[in-house]
């Protein structure tokens, strides 16, 4: 096997977070995963110990990233991948019915939480000139559906964040907008209710999805892709 790449992964608490948690590990990566739900970070870290790295940390709070960066890039150093997979969508609803406080959790989790942490995990990278940053986006980054407005804004916002900051890396980096394909998530059950179970499941979907990813490099800077799943 190649060498053992450092992963910094966010969401690993559940979906394609947790099921590309668990391949990385499979593949012989070290990975420092964040999670909200203190339970799952817990379990995480009884069944994979040290040199990974597991934390409760919502990355919509910019002083949770930076303690949490700062720990991380003591322990491991600048991460050779920067996934940025933890999200939320909003409740199926007209726009108008969809409540402020639901509006804004979409946007700071997707949006703002990515910009958290590519704000202290980036830097790190840049100095090395090395490393690979993949934003997950959505096919709703690139179509639009009805009662869903808050997601797709937040994977618009994704795709076209992903593609400016692409331009100010340097030669040896790359970012990439991400859409993962349509996994039988809790997400979206939420959203396809008992037609969610059509889909792939997070397990299968990340046997091949893990190593897509860790396939891109700086050629695919600034590209918007998906993930190959058939």
């Amino acid at each position: 096997m190649s060498k053992s790449l450092v992963i910094v992964l966010t969401g690993v608490t559940r979906g394609l977070g947790r099921a590309l948690l668990d391949e990385f590990v499979r593949l012989g990566h070290i990975v420092a995963g964040c999670g909200r739900s203190s339970s799952d970070i817990i379990q995480i870290h009884k069944k994979y110990a040290e040199p990974h790295i597991f934390d409760v940390v919502d990355v919509s709070v910019d002083a949770m990233v930076k303690n949490w960066a700062e720990k991380v890039l003591l322990k491991l150093g600048p991460p050779d991948y920067l996934i940025n997979c933890a999200a939320v969508i909003n409740k199926n609803a007209p726009l108008w019915k969809i409540s402020d406080s639901e509006f804004s959790l979409v946007i700071d989790v997707n949006v703002k939480g990515t910009a958290n942490m590519i704000r202290h995990f980036v830097p790190s990278m840049v100095k090395r000139n090395l490393g690979v940053i993949v934003n997950f986006s959505s096919g709703w980054g690139r179509t639009t559906d009805a009662e869903v407005a808050p997601y797709c804004c937040s994977k618009w916002a994704i795709e076209g964040l992903t593609q400016a900051f692409a331009q100010e890396l340097p030669s040896r980096m790359a970012a990439v907008a991400l859409n993962p394909g349509i996994i039988n998530t809790d997400m979206l059950k939420s959203c396809f209710g008992e037609n969610a179970s059509k889909y792939p499941e997070p397990q299968d979907w990340a046997r091949k999805a893990a190593p897509y990813i860790l396939s891109l490099n700086a050629v695919n800077n600034g590209q918007s892709l998906t993930v190959p799943f058939k």
